[in-house]
């Protein structure tokens, strides 16, 4: 494809200034936003927004499982916990369970930079999200966590 090019005054034809043989310079395919309102492009998703849906997709599995024996459970996310300044552990806390009583809601938060930074990919994250999230609903219902997602790996001792 040739520079366009246009008269210099004299007739004589002058090329398009690029100066470092680019090309054109500019969006190569414009979002499709208008005044109708039509659709835009979906944007990439953030590490949080991954994270969140994965945690979504799996709360909804099992609490729709689960739900007549869990009652009300509140589920979060936070990015990291927050810990004592005496903290002596060697570990970082994965998640955290508090029971709920009378009116309170039992809440299960999980902290997603430590999850993170564990997981060599999304199909490790899924995994250890899953383990997490079927441990602690386990411990809840005082139950085996293999009983509470069959996904959940049984152990073979």
């Amino acid at each position: 494809m040739e520079p366009e090019q246009s008269d210099d005054g004299a007739g004589r034809p002058r090329p398009r200034r690029d100066r470092r043989g680019r090309g054109v310079r500019g969006p190569a395919v414009l979002p499709r936003s208008g005044p109708l309102g039509s659709p835009r492009p979906p944007r990439p998703r953030s590490r949080r927004e991954t994270f969140d849906r994965i945690m979504l997709d799996i709360v909804t599995e099992i609490d729709g499982r689960w739900s007549t024996r869990l009652g009300l459970v509140e589920y979060a996310v936070e990015d990291t916990p927050q810990l004592p300044d005496d903290w002596d552990s060697g570990r970082v806390p994965l998640s955290s369970l508090v029971r709920g009583t009378g009116a309170t809601p039992t809440r299960l938060v999980v902290f997603r930079r430590p999850l993170e930074h564990r997981a060599a990919d999304r199909a490790d994250l899924e995994a250890i999200l899953l383990t997490v999230v079927v441990e602690q609903v386990a411990e809840l219902l005082g139950i085996d966590p293999s009983e509470v997602d069959p996904r959940y790996p049984a152990d073979t001792d």
